[in-house]
């Protein structure tokens, strides 16, 4: 017989059972994955999953949300249930070898009328009347960006002002002294009003009310290659009045450069309202930083080659690309290859697993892993903008190219022409022009004029100019 519950105290979901102890038991998610400690032996056995865990060195946090798999050997687990309970860091169910964990909201919040009635209590609510700013980037399911640097700047200068961040689930961690809140959450709802400053890279999702006094700081979160938003291909009048609707919420936009700055003005219709070029916040470190602890955050042998496989999403599929079989790129290159999937991809995918192959899609700062790698490979993302700070080679990764830039996006300029490394279509065009030694020399007219064009700005000072704004307008206090 065995059975399954939930311990509050110890934060950890108890399995019990009799008859031989197992030899291994483990909780799988997509992001996340734990082993049990088994105690007892003979005719009775304990196994303990805790229910935190942590990553990349840091603290233990509440494990992701997901659907986990209940691993066991030789156990018959099929029978086990155990209801939604909501403990200090997560919302945990079983059924069977199923483990669900969910964000620690209690379920009456979480239906429609719930939501409506907290949705309600924003509405009404005064607003915009503490000394506050309320971040998010990419919809709460990571802490960095423009936004994550900006915070630190501000708390520097600013110990007075309290700062709340916006998180899907508690294992994203925030930043020393700040406040997650959890999306949907009464907590959140209620930051989100109260606060004085919204600073946010991407959409504002739900129901948005500007409460008196309230400034909303879209920092956006790439200089663009791909078209956006107006500019996208076809004729769409409902995204159209979306773009237009979401881009009047906004007081101020973030500009890494003046290339920039043109464009996400005639994008999203953002005139009559200002754009501050000040470089990118998230791009201080890339001048700032030293690669050494980062790499030993994320298991890496010293002197090892690190290649950075960064592509962007595909607005016709949920996941990942998988154009390239990591592992062998791993052993052509003699190198440690590290994934990036992009943010839109964290839901949908799970960690890629392989020798010399570390999945860092949940990774909480890109920055850092810029300054990790040895050499970046891309297609269309925006990294290449940031990566070229470092003066580091890249790589574009495109047997895509003609659909995406024909069908699915389209470009603004020419990469083909203008791109500071080598196109490639294939593992093998990939494998043999990592192994040119002629390469940086054949691309470096064109990197010097590309850093020229973009990276002007990012200097290590764009956090202090930006946050010199924010205080000196007056938006948040000292």
């Amino acid at each position: 017989m065995t059975t399954a519950r939930i311990d509050e105290a110890a934060e950890a979901l108890i399995i019990a059972g009799t008859g031989q102890r197992p030899a291994t038991a483990e909780l799988v998610g997509p992001r996340a994955r734990v082993d049990a400690r088994i105690t007892g032996g003979g005719k009775t056995w304990k196994a303990m999953f805790p229910l935190r865990a942590s990553r990349w060195g840091g603290a233990e946090l509440p494990l992701p949300t997901g659907s986990y798999e209940l691993r066991i050997a030789d156990t018959d687990i099929d029978d086990l249930h155990v209801a939604a309970q909501v403990l200090t860091g997560v919302r945990v169910a079983v059924e069977g070898p199923t483990v669900l964990i969910a964000a620690p909201i209690a379920p009456v919040y979480e239906t429609v009328e719930g939501q409506s009635t907290l949705e309600g209590r924003y509405v009404a609510q005064a607003g915009g009347t503490e000394n506050a700013v309320f971040f998010e980037t990419f919809y709460g399911r990571s802490v960095g960006c423009n936004p994550q640097a900006i915070d630190r700047e501000l708390a520097a200068r600013a110990p007075g002002v309290h700062r709340y961040w916006s998180v899907v689930d508690l294992s994203v961690a925030v930043p020393e002294g700040a406040i997650a809140v959890v999306e949907g959450s009464p907590e959140w709802w209620h930051a989100r009003g109260a606060a004085r400053l919204l600073v946010v890279n991407d959409w504002l999702r739900r129901r948005f009310v500007r409460k008196p006094g309230q400034k909303v700081l879209q920092t956006w979160h790439g200089t663009p290659l791909k078209r956006l938003a107006l500019h996208r291909p076809g004729f769409d009048p409902r995204r159209m009045a979306a773009v237009i609707k979401e881009s009047r919420r906004w007081d101020v936009l973030l500009a890494q450069n003046t290339y920039s700055e043109r464009i996400l003005r005639k994008a999203y219709a953002f005139f009559g309202r200002p754009i501050w070029v000040d470089g990118y916040p998230r791009n201080d470190a890339l001048t700032t930083g030293a690669p050494a602890a980062i790499r030993a955050a994320l298991g890496i042998a010293e002197g090892e080659r690190v290649l950075l496989y960064a592509p962007t999403w595909r607005d016709d599929r949920a996941e990942m690309v998988d154009f390239i079989d990591l592992e062998l790129l791993a052993v052509q290159a003699d190198a440690v290859v590290l994934v990036r999937g992009h943010s839109r991809t964290l839901p949908q995918g799970r960690d890629r697993a392989g020798a010399r192959v570390i999945d860092v899609t949940g990774y909480p700062e890109t920055a850092q892993l810029l300054l990790a790698a040895d050499a970046l490979i891309t297609d269309y993302s925006s990294v290449m903008f940031d990566f070229s700070v470092t003066g580091k080679p890249m790589y574009f990764l495109v047997p895509d190219m003609d659909h995406y830039r024909g069908q699915l996006r389209g470009f603004y300029f020419d990469l083909p022409g203008r791109a500071p490394g080598p196109l490639v279509r294939t593992q093998d065009e990939l494998a043999a022009a990592l192994a040119d030694p002629g390469q940086e020399a054949t691309y470096a007219s064109r990197y010097a004029a590309w850093r020229a064009q973009f990276n002007t700005r990012d200097d290590g000072r764009a956090a202090q100019r930006v946050v010199d704004r924010i205080l000196d307008l007056g938006f948040v206090s000292r």
